[in-house]
């Protein structure tokens, strides 16, 4: 009964001082790794006459030449014209040319064959970019797109019920990056903008490249960077392709609720052709999956004390709970290009994915020492400042049965086409709509001992793990429903005005993500100058995002109305023995069984509902809309530098935003709620210039650098206008010469007026290629910050509109004395600081050092980060970044030869802000302790016979059994959240026709 209890554990923001990393290249090292023996293993072709920002050519011999050109100039391109060097990947990576021998074609399939495509995009980009490329058609190489870009160097994920779901990119968070389909800014069926990236099924994508440095034809890029995702195109296939997939799941942990289940599955299909002499294609792909998850939890509500060996920190409360989880997820993906002529090509994209998770969770919320008080509270042992020995005496616990499900879906649909009007000048207009709808269906039911803290207590010994969480080791049976009742246990219903009997909760929230997005660009080419090439052009969007919130008090069917304990409302009732369907083990923390109920059997036949009209509830409605002009231009260079190759880009955006958000403010005065419409906007506009270059210093080796100045708008919740009131009628007089500091209105709510976190960046980095596949490259970035939100900010507000909630004589000295100006609680941009990194990545084919090692291989990246954020309100202390770890990096090691692969994978990020479900399901923040996980896969994949083109696959996940921590205060020891979610293990088969 997490919803109304303000003493429970808050989000912590800790404060460490921070000094900057100092970027110290060896240069010994660094003449070292570009002096080593290579030429060149992929030879720069001569300029091609293909147009850069071009579509994809047509796939002759002829074309696919130009495709390699093209790849020379990697600059990101408009909308779903793919970027020449993810162009070049499409083409390229299931038939590498070795390009240094000049010899015939070496066919690489599998591993290899995705390391070498996403190598060749990154050594031909003039941006500093990651990748990872497809082993083949609908074969990613993990599980999820979110586990491979995990390996990135740079890149970290946060594991969420046990799947990684939210991305950090150079020590910024999920709301510092931008997600982009096909080129094109994509919607997201989370509470913000960041994407959860187990919506889009793996299986659809042939690239996802991840920029670092910013372009001035890359619209809506990220300050952290920006996420690409590259569907497959049919005209780039020589052949017609069938393949299908699927997999088996089981999880190590065995269901941990009775109706939960440990299995599940994922299929897939893929389909591509051409007709018409190669000048249409199609490309259709389907896939369905059922995911399942195990996760023993615990949850700590704080701790008393201040952690001395007289005033020992004293747990307040704990929840320990197990969690069943099913994911379903369905969903499908088709292009249609059409090449008639060299002088036009035409590409539409859809994709949509339903997604559903159900999540049965159920345990006992323990009231401690914040509840029971120190007369109740007997310490007998203490260990490194905490009570380690603990027995709770008058304790009246809290069983939960909850169910929770999440309906999603999303749809984005794209058109693009590309009209050579001159030799060149080319035209290109792109038209996309994106959208995501979600509804939640959050259902909390309780049983206790009596209504209120009566009937049987309950005398709790808790002892500290190793771990941080407690062993409880309670009294009475929690599976007797002689003793436990349908009930509000603590007596901590309360709708504003008035108490209710809260024997239940029901949170039915709905939220919509709509974009729609028009873009136009002309490009051409100059002859005979370095200056290669010109691009300018324009886009608009048109973001809305609507977030409705209902919640209900659920209580025992009978008298009374709207569940309020004053009239007659029952407090309590039997648990009806066709709701109980078993019960659930807790004996990991000590709980012998709690008792296992159907919640939604309750809800339909036990309980009665009353609308949740607390100001603060009516009050998160609201609806905010982004309309975005941009326009661009840039130049490309193309020559040499002092002898050097010499690539590059200059260009700048204008981006005139006019955000607007609607929705309603409320209060209550003398148990009398009042709602009041509010609306407001704001335009702002903001100007980005960019520089990238390349250049190659010695075959093969490249310095790349680029400045930029880049912005990300502000999470979506802080731009909405909704605001909770409260309304001091002591202060309404007209003496009161302070009203800034003796309000009449106060509020807590968002701020229609934020601007974008800007930043200005240097990015900086070396690359070395080898001849015989690999490559070494160090990277350096530095952010300057500013307009940094600061979400605990407050700022000046008129409440006219709630006068209405005041008698006219209270108005009447209101307007006199000009009281109506009151205090408003919400984010603001006074932040500023620092970001300074450096990351390293290491590619390295075995083979290169001796061919007996032909086959084994390895990946190895790094990243440290340093940084500095200030608020204007509290300009000493620096926070910390949400989702930032200091240090992380990930290792693999493979090997892959005649049909036979192997791989390993170990990744680790040390400890960082982490968002988790906090109160009422609000984001809150909280530090996740350092973790690494340890995947690896096993396949075989039959070359010739009748079972050609067939291959079986085995896949481990965890198999560390790492589990996720968050603790407070900076203090790892201060334990808050425990949960282990296990192993998972797949085996599959796929077959290619």
């Amino acid at each position: 009964m997490s919803n109304f209890k303000s003493y429970r554990a808050r989000a912590t923001f800790g404060s460490t001082a921070h000094t900057r990393l100092a970027l110290r290249v060896s240069a010994t090292a660094l003449a070292a790794a570009l002096m080593l023996p290579g030429h060149a293993a992929f030879a720069q072709s001569a300029p091609s006459t293909v147009t850069p920002g071009t579509a994809n050519a047509n796939p002759t011999a002829a074309a696919q030449v130009d495709a390699v050109t093209t790849a020379a100039d990697p600059t990101p391109q408009p909308a779903d014209a793919v970027p020449p060097s993810s162009q070049d990947a499409v083409t390229q990576s299931a038939a590498p040319q070795d390009d240094a021998t000049g010899g015939g074609d070496i066919v690489v399939t599998g591993i290899r064959a995705g390391l070498e495509s996403s190598a060749k995009i990154k050594r031909q980009s003039v941006l500093i970019v990651d990748s990872v490329s497809a082993e083949d058609v609908g074969k990613l190489p993990d599980v999820s797109i979110a586990d491979s870009l995990a390996r990135l160097p740079g890149v970290t994920a946060q594991r969420l019920e046990g799947r990684d779901q939210r991305l950090s990119i150079r020590g910024l968070g999920p709301d510092f990056s931008t997600t982009l389909l096909n080129g094109r800014e994509q919607v997201t069926t989370g509470d913000n903008r960041g994407v959860e990236f187990d919506q889009y099924p793996s299986e659809f994508f042939k690239t996802v490249n991840v920029y670092k440095s910013a372009d001035a034809s890359l619209v809506a890029a990220g300050i952290a960077g920006t996420v690409d995702l590259r569907m497959l195109r049919p005209l780039d296939q020589a052949h017609r392709i069938i393949a299908v997939s699927a997999r088996a799941q089981m999880n190590g942990i065995d269901k941990l609720n009775p109706d939960g289940t440990r299995y599940g599955y994922r299929a897939s299909a893929t389909y591509v052709d051409k007709f018409a002499n190669d000048t249409l294609g199609i490309a259709i792909g389907v896939s369905a999956t059922q995911t399942p998850s195990q996760d023993e939890r615990y949850n700590a509500w704080g701790y008393n004390g201040t952690g001395t060996a007289t005033d020992p920190y004293v747990i307040q409360g704990a929840k320990p709970y197990v969690q069943s989880n099913e994911l379903k997820r369905y969903g499908g993906v088709a292009t249609i290009e059409w090449q008639p002529s060299d002088s036009f090509h035409s590409t539409f994209d859809a994709l949509y994915s339903h997604f559903e998770e159900t999540q049965r969770l159920r345990g006992i919320e323990f009231p401690l020492a914040s509840n029971v008080g120190t007369a109740n509270t007997n310490i007998t042992g203490v260990s490194d400042g905490f009570a380690d020995e603990i027995t709770f005496s008058k304790v009246h616990a809290i069983q939960r049965n909850d169910y929770n499900q999440r309906k999603a879906e999303n749809f984005s649909f794209g058109w693009n086409n590309d009209l050579k009007l001159t030799d060149k000048v080319h035209l290109n207009v792109d038209a996309s709509w994106s959208r995501a709808t979600r509804t939640d269906f959050t259902l909390e039911t309780y049983t206790g001992a009596g209504y209120q803290a009566t009937g049987p207590d309950d005398t709790v010994k808790v002892s500290q793990n190793s771990n941080g969480t407690y062993k409880i080791v309670p009294t009475l049976d929690y599976t007797d429903t002689n003793i436990f009742k349908l009930t509000d246990p603590q007596g901590w219903g309360y709708n504003g005005t008035q108490a209710v009997v809260q024997a239940g909760f029901l949170g039915n929230p709905n939220f919509k993500d709509d974009l729609k997005s028009l873009r136009a660009s002309l490009n051409g080419e100059f002859d005979d100058s370095i200056v290669k090439s010109w691009e300018a052009g324009g886009n608009y969007s048109r973001r809305e995002k609507t977030s409705a919130y209902k919640s209900y008090f659920l209580c025992p069917k009978g008298a009374g109305t709207n569940c309020t304990v004053t009239s007659g409302t029952p407090t309590s009732a039997a648990v009806p023995a066709e709701a109980v369907i078993g019960t659930v083990p807790l004996d990991y923390l000590g709980v012998p069984a709690a008792l296992a109920l159907d919640p939604l059997y309750l809800y339909d036949n036990v309980y009665t509902s009353s609308y949740d009209n607390r100001p603060d509830s009516l009050v998160r409605d609201n609806t905010v809309t982004e309309n975005i002009y941009t326009g661009y231009a840039k130049i490309t260079l193309d020559g040499d530098l002092g002898g050097k190759p010499l690539k590059g880009s200059i260009g700048a955006q204008v981006v005139h935003s006019d955000q607007r958000s609607d929705g309603q403010i409320a209060s209550v005065v003398d148990g009398v709620v009042t709602i009041a419409p509010a609306s407001q906007k704001v335009t702002y506009t903001n100007v980005l210039p960019s520089a990238t270059m390349s250049v190659e210093l010695i075959p093969l080796g490249f310095v790349k650098v680029g400045a930029s100045q880049t912005m990300v708008r502000p999470r979506l919740d802080q731009e909405r206008v909704t605001q909770a009131v409260g309304i001091n009628v002591a202060n309404i007089q007209a003496n009161n010469t302070n009203p800034g500091l003796n309000p009449v209105f106060t509020s807590t709510g968002g701020n229609v007026n934020l601007k974008p976190y800007q930043s200005t960046n240097i990015d900086l980095s070396f690359e070395k290629y080898f001849a015989g596949g690999g490559y070494v490259a160090l990277s350096g970035y530095f952010k300057h910050l500013t307009d940094f939100v600061d979400p605990n900010n407050s700022y000046a507000y008129d409440f006219s509109s709630l006068l209405g909630a005041l008698s006219p004589a209270q108005q009447a000295i209101v307007i006199a004395n000009g009281l109506q100006t009151g205090v408003v609680s919400a984010p603001a941009n006074t932040g500023r600081g620092t970001v300074l990194g450096v990351e390293g990545t290491f590619s390295l084919p075995f083979k290169a050092l001796t061919s007996a090692l032909d086959g084994f291989g390895m990946f190895v990246s790094a990243n440290y980060t340093e940084s500095e954020i200030k608020y204007a309100n509290n300009p000493i202390e620096a926070i910390t970044l949400p989702g930032l770890s200091k240090l992380t990096g990930s290792g693999t090691v493979y090997f892959e030869k005649a049909g036979f692969q192997a791989r390993v994978n170990y990744r680790y990020r040390s400890s960082f802000l982490a968002e988790v479900a906090g109160i009422s399901s609000t984001p809150t923040y909280r530090t996740a302790r350092s973790e690494g996980i340890l995947d690896a896969q096993i396949g075989y994949e039959f070359q010739s016979g009748p079972l050609a083109n067939f291959a079986i696959l085995a896949q481990a996940k965890n198999l560390t059994d790492r589990p996720f921590v968050t603790y407070q205060n900076g203090d790892a020891r201060q334990v808050i959240d425990y949960q282990r979610y296990g192993r998972d293990y797949y085996v599959g088969i796929t077959y290619k026709f």
